[in-house]
């Protein structure tokens, strides 16, 4: 049996301890304890603890694209293509709660808002899956002529929402809930 990589280690128990306590109940002497590796590893690895966020979260973004991108109907319609990720970000959510919980810090903190700005004004250059599916739609008078950010609001505020509720046990997503449910918040962007 391999030993695991001390990154990966550090990964792991930094996406732990963000998901539980937040950014600030994450210090990096505690990260290295639960990695089970000295302090002064964690600098060998990452410059600083922004550095070690910011690359935790495109590790935990990447994973999440990947599975959104299995079997992605790139041919089929726009509402086809919306119920597709719609379907496979709640179940990736539902399926990874420490990786829902770590994004939901990220993104309501001062590190995500830049991060998110850049992204739905189009700032960032990479794919990005989603807003190129919302101008696809507005454009072709498929979805609500809305800002990107209303889009964004109500299409996947929802499917949030509902993840958060099914993680911390209040309902239980089973395919038919989860397809209604998908199916909901198509209805609040539809034209």
């Amino acid at each position: 049996m391999t030993k695991p990589d001390k990154r990966e280690e550090i990964v792991c128990a930094a996406l732990e301890l963000i998901a539980e306590h937040g950014f600030h109940g994450a210090p990096m002497a505690i990260i290295a304890e639960r990695a089970g590796v000295g302090a002064g590893t964690i600098y060998r690895y990452f410059e600083n603890k922004d550095e070690l966020i910011s690359q935790l979260y495109r590790e935990v973004e990447k994973k999440m694209v990947d599975d959104l991108l299995v079997g992605y109907p790139m041919e089929k319609t726009i509402r086809e293509r919306f119920l597709h990720l719609g379907t496979v970000l709640l179940r990736y959510f539902i399926s990874h709660p420490l990786d829902f919980r770590y994004l939901e810090q990220f993104h309501n903190s001062p590190y995500g808002v830049e991060y998110r700005r850049d992204r739905i004004l189009g700032k960032n250059e990479e794919l990005d899956i989603f807003r190129d599916l919302f101008e696809e739609g507005v454009s072709s008078r498929v979805m609500k002529d809305l800002p990107l950010v209303i889009l964004f609001a109500l299409s996947f505020g929802p499917l949030l929402a509902v993840a958060r509720d099914h993680i911390l046990g209040f309902i239980t997503l089973d395919d038919e809930l989860i397809a209604r449910t998908g199916e909901a918040c198509w209805d609040g962007v539809k034209q």
